[in-house]
């Protein structure tokens, strides 16, 4: 009888057929995983801008296809920093209008010919509109655009016609003047520089009579001081005097009644405590120090002793033109020489009003300040401490404080 003898090589090959089936399944799984891994790395890149940039649909576009909403999702999450970027060079605020037909390609070019959107950023702009299916929701009309913007706030503007704010940001220790000039150089639609400034010295007669924190201002006395620092979100429609009492109505509510009975308990007035905050703002460059200044001054006072405060002559000498700045430093002989009640060099007690605007830490520093004995300080100059100051309760370590800063 015949018998086909056994091919000793057959079950080689099908031990090598199932490796090799093994080792093709396995890198399919590994493409598929490293595929999901992608997605995963590049939906966290996407939340991570949807936090920087406050963009808020996460899904996106839901009438794209899944591989166009991929790509466009992965390129956007690669332009994350430019999407936070100012659109272009510039400051104040620029009438736009969109008319009636334009597509959203006419209307990216047309912002890139006003200049109001670097060429750069006209594709970005585009896939941004694309991505979250606005770019059929550009409507026609006129709208205030600001170089500053970032392109989500861009967008977020042009598509929404009927809210025209705009973001106003003051800084702790302004002048009344360096809020005018703020407000010269984003042109604010409705606020006018110059009446907002007259408003705030009361050449402009203006009724305060609602503020109870204002009882104790002389008559007709500058507002300054109350103009409390901070970011203002307003619309296009408000004038100088709405923003006056938007201010003013944040101080209100800012300035807490505990600070309040602080201050009283201290024996002074409200615009007595707002007028030591501000010489603070101005003097402390460490948020922490805060407390520590108003004890020296608050020392000083108690002693009779004159304050010898730089940021009052400062504000007497006003805007120094060499150096392009309200607050001259530093200071001449002359400069502490200077004929005006601000010069704390010359007269003792609280100057006529505060210098400055102070924020909340300078006011908190004036209602609860450090228990010292403090009575003098001088600039930190060794480099330890970058801002600080050496404080010192007797007048002899003061001067040597002074002298070894002098070697």
């Amino acid at each position: 009888m015949n018998r086909k003898l056994k091919n000793p090589f057959d079950d080689s090959h099908v031990a090598v057929r199932l490796i090799w089936g093994s080792l093709r399944f396995l890198l399919f799984g590994i493409v598929i995983l490293i595929f999901l891994t992608g997605i995963f790395l590049v939906r966290a890149r996407w939340k991570e801008i949807s936090i920087n940039s406050r963009v808020t649909l996460d899904e996106g576009n839901p009438d794209l296809g899944a591989a166009e909403r991929l790509f466009l999702q992965t390129l956007l999450a690669s332009k994350r920093q430019e999407l936070k970027e100012p659109i272009s060079a510039g400051n104040g605020m620029v009438e736009f209008e969109i008319t009636a037909g334009q597509n959203a390609n006419q209307i990216a070019l047309n912002l890139v010919r006003e200049g109001l959107l670097l060429p750069n950023k006209e594709s970005l702009m585009l896939n941004y509109l694309q991505f979250y299916g606005l770019d059929s929701q550009l409507v026609a009309g006129k709208f205030q655009i600001s170089p500053q913007m970032d392109i989500p706030t861009l967008v977020g503007t042009l598509v929404n016609p009927t809210s025209q704010d705009i973001t106003l940001i003051f800084l702790e220790g302004w002048r009344s003047e360096q809020y005018a000039d703020y407000l010269a150089s984003v042109q604010p639609a409705k606020i006018d520089p110059e009446q907002f400034l007259a408003i705030i010295r009361r050449e402009i007669p203006v009724d305060v009579s609602a503020f109870s924190f204002l009882r104790d201002l002389p008559a007709n006395a500058s507002l300054e001081g109350f103009l409390f620092p901070d970011t203002y979100t307003i619309s296009t429609e408000t004038d100088a005097l709405q923003l006056l009492n938007i201010m003013l109505q944040n101080f209100d509510r800012r300035f807490s009644a505990d600070m309040r009975q602080n201050v009283a308990a201290q024996g002074m007035t409200i615009p007595q405590a707002v007028t030591l905050a501000a010489i603070v703002e101005r003097e402390a460059v460490l948020p922490e120090e805060q407390p520590t200044i108003a004890s020296v001054f608050l020392n000083r006072l108690a002693q009779d002793i004159k304050l010898d405060a730089d940021p009052t002559i400062q504000y007497a000498v006003g805007y120094f033109a060499a150096n392009q700045t309200w607050w001259k430093a530093p200071l001449s002989l002359d400069d502490l020489a200077i004929d005006s009640p601000y010069n704390t060099y010359l007269h003792a007690g609280l100057p006529p009003g505060p210098i400055a605007n102070p924020g909340l830490g300078a006011l908190q520093a004036v209602a609860r300040p450090a228990e010292t004995d403090f009575l003098f300080f001088v600039a930190e100059c060794q480099g330890f401490a970058p801002g600080s100051h050496i404080f010192s309760a007797a007048y002899e370590q003061h001067l040597q404080n002074v002298e070894n800063c002098r070697e």
